[in-house]
């Protein structure tokens, strides 16, 4: 909720994470350790995560799922205590993070002798999930005072590097990023391409729109696990893409 004004700050509930982020970030802050460093042991421990559950050891999984969620709020608190706001970062942050879900999904899919196909379906409704909250959760951070600056409604076109990152790099890693996110951002702003002109969303509904998020569905994952619902845990996701559609029709009749 730092990117947000007081006024647009509602209860994320995908972002239970960011108190440990937040401590994480300041012990860090004084180190040589930097926000990319950050991104990438959360990646580390994300593909952890994934050994313990290809393993059956779904108790120290979901540990270290929720372990990545508190990290992966880290990265973004360390590059606004150092000041270092980058979108090599802020790409790379992405880019980790749909790699992770994939990878998730491909083991519970083998574990549980799921379909595969209806693991890949589940994996895209995942990522249309996030990418509808993300949508209009930008649009609200976008639209605060002050507001955050490095991420854009529509990602068309590779932004300059800011200060310290490298040009080159950022232009990889946005291509890269666009290539793996670019179909799912199409499909949402089809689905609601009006979206964008909305002053502000209720807190209520940005509050019920973060269930969402990829904090919250990995927090299913990690509480699904140890309870011996991994079978359900590809047939969930699938579901509850239904709200998708209910949650747009709310914003088009009542938000404009």
């Amino acid at each position: 909720m730092s990117k947000l004004n007081k006024e647009d700050k509602f209860l994320d509930l995908s972002d239970y994470g960011r108190s440990f982020g937040r401590v994480l970030a300041y012990q860090l802050k004084e180190t040589r350790f930097t926000p990319i460093h950050v991104t990438l042991l959360f990646g580390v421990v994300g593909l952890i995560a994934t050994y313990f559950i290809w393993s059956n050891h779904y108790i120290l999984a979901s540990i270290f799922i929720l372990l990545k969620s508190g990290i992966d709020a880290a990265d973004g608190e360390l590059a606004r205590l150092k000041k270092t706001p980058s979108y090599s970062g802020r790409y790379l942050d992405s880019i980790f993070d749909i790699i992770l879900n994939f990878i998730f999904l491909m083991i519970i899919c083998y574990v549980s002798e799921t379909s595969f196909w209806l693991t890949l379906l589940a994996f895209f409704c995942i990522q249309l999930q996030g990418t509808l909250y993300n949508y209009y959760y930008v649009i609200l951070r976008n639209r605060s005072l002050g507001g955050d600056t490095t991420s854009k409604v529509f990602e068309y076109k590779t932004p300059k590097a800011l200060p310290g990152e490298s040009q080159k790099t950022v232009t990889i890693l946005f291509k890269l990023y666009s290539v793996l996110y670019g179909k799912f951002d199409k499909i949402i702003h089809f689905l609601d391409a009006d979206a964008y002109k909305v002053k502000s969303f209720p807190n209520w509904f940005m509050t019920c729109l973060s269930v969402y998020g990829l904090g919250f569905q990995l927090l299913i994952i990690a509480i699904m696990l140890p309870l011996g619902l991994i079978e359900f845990i590809i047939p969930f996701f699938i579901v509850s893409s239904i709200l998708i559609v209910f949650l747009i029709s709310i914003r088009k009749k009542y938000f404009h």
